[in-house]
């Protein structure tokens, strides 16, 4: 009885704050887009819901595409600027935001609320757009892609759906069972008709290679393997690779 109760007292635990287990935020303040990069601009994303975002974009003259970087679960937008760094300087524009309860924004992230943050970056701009989704924003760029398709685009690290992720880490707990937030990224991907490059380190330790390998087949995708790779190593963040992956779809 001792046994099961702890059980249950576990369990309970984390539903209860699974999704502190899941969003990393870090907080702002944060320097304008201009402080980070010459150019840039600070911009305000409204939600549906009626939440009012914060985010950086740094356009380029005469761009083919303008590319919207969908973070994973971790840090804020400033961990991001080495990416539209690389990406401006190879003539492409980029709009960095964050999801709510990241930086400096208000309210708290769920799947459902990330899914109206999305839709609110892609409101702001006009003309082609890439979706460059990183982990778990790789979800919830292919959310948004059943919403309006982009040009094109980048999965980096994607899992195939965040139980999967998540009993791949925590293989004791019924997590298909406890989670709130689902997202579905390889069974959404598949009805998805985009031109789509999956990137991946053979070395990822959060989420594992055979995933991502899985959300390629389902998109049909070009699938680019950096040997050696962790999930948050330099060469998946903005390395050349994962910029020329980019590239090909503008």
């Amino acid at each position: 009885m001792i046994a099961v109760a702890v059980v249950v007292t576990i369990v309970a635990v984390v539903f209860a704050f699974q999704r502190k287990l899941v969003y990393f935020p870090s907080p702002g303040p944060l320097p304008s887009a201009e402080e980070v990069l010459p150019g840039g601009r600070d911009v305000r994303l409204v939600t549906a819901d009626g939440l009012l975002l914060a985010g950086w974009h740094f356009v380029v003259p005469d761009a083919p595409v303008t590319v919207i970087v969908f973070p994973g679960n971790g840090g804020n937008r400033l961990g991001r600027v080495p990416l539209a760094r690389e990406l401006t300087s190879r003539g492409l524009s980029v709009l960095l935001f964050d999801y709510r309860g990241y930086g400096d924004n208000p309210g708290k992230p769920t799947e459902e609320g990330l899914a109206y943050d999305a839709r609110a970056a892609l409101d702001l701009l006009d003309g082609p757009v890439v979706y460059f989704g990183e982990s778990l924003g790789a979800a919830v760029a292919v959310e948004l892609a059943t919403y309006r398709a982009p040009r094109g685009m980048v999965l980096r690290s994607p899992f195939t759906s965040l139980a999967a992720a998540g009993s791949h880490h925590y293989p004791w707990l019924p997590v298909r069972m406890l989670l709130q937030d689902k997202f579905p990224l390889a069974e959404r991907v598949a009805a998805v008709d985009v031109p789509t490059v999956v990137v991946l380190g053979t070395a990822d330790s959060v989420v594992p290679p055979a995933q991502s390998r899985a959300v390629a087949a389902a998109a049909r995708a070009r699938l680019i393997e950096i040997a050696g790779a962790d999930h948050n190593d330099e060469v998946l963040l903005s390395g050349p690779q994962v910029v020329d992956a980019v590239l090909s779809l503008s």
